[in-house]
C-alpha cells in the first residue's frame, strides 16, 4: 500500500512471455565481470606497479553489452526515455498511440544498428580483423551489437502487443 503511494517507487514490471529476469541477470553479470576487471587491475597496479591495460577491451565490450542490455529493460517496462510533456496532455487513447508510434520508431533505429552491425562484423570476420590491444578477432567482440539490437526490437515488438491490447505494460 505504501509503494502504491510512494512516486519514487519502482513500478511493476509488466507480464511479459519471457521474464525480465533475463536483462537482470545478464545485467548483473556484466556489471560484475567489470568489477572484477577493475579491481584486479587496481589491485596488481597498486602491488606491482604492473598495469592491466589490456583488460580494457573486455570493459568496453561489456560496457557496450550492458547499455543494450540495458535498453532492451528499459523498453520492455515502458522506462525508456522521453519527453512526455506534450504526451501527457493528449487523451489516453492518444497517448497509447504515441507510444506505439515511438516503439515502431526505436525499432526502425535498432533495426538499423543490427543491419549494419552484422555487416560490420562480416567485414571484421573476412578481414581477419584483430583487436588493438589481445589480439582477438574482432568480431568476437562485434557480434554481441547486433544480438543485442535484436533483443532491443523483441522487446519492443512485446510492448507493442501489450499496448495494443489495451495493456499499460
Amino acid at each position: 500500500m505504501a509503494a502504491d503511494l510512494d512516486p519514487g517507487a519502482a513500478p511493476a514490471d509488466p507480464r511479459t512471455r519471457i521474464p525480465l529476469t533475463l536483462e537482470r541477470v545478464l545485467l548483473a553479470l556484466a556489471m560484475a565481470a567489470m568489477a572484477l576487471i577493475t579491481a584486479g587491475n587496481v589491485v596488481t597496479r597498486y602491488l606491482t606497479n604492473i598495469s592491466f591495460s589490456f583488460t580494457e577491451e573486455y570493459s568496453v565490450a561489456l560496457m557496450v553489452a550492458v547499455a543494450m542490455v540495458g535498453t532492451a529493460l528499459a523498453t520492455a517496462a515502458g522506462r525508456h526515455i522521453r519527453i512526455g510533456y506534450f504526451v501527457e496532455k493528449l487523451s489516453p487513447q492518444r497517448q497509447r498511440v504515441g507510444e506505439i508510434v515511438a516503439m515502431l520508431l526505436l525499432i526502425l533505429c535498432f533495426a538499423l544498428i543490427a543491419w549494419y552491425g552484422a555487416r560490420m562484423v562480416m567485414d571484421e570476420y573476412d578481414f581477419e580483423v584483430l583487436s588493438p590491444g589481445l589480439g582477438h578477432p574482432q568480431w568476437l567482440y562485434s557480434v554481441w551489437l547486433p544480438v543485442l539490437a535484436l533483443l532491443v526490437i523483441g522487446r519492443a515488438a512485446g510492448r507493442i502487443i501489450r499496448l495494443a491490447r489495451g495493456e499499460n505494460g
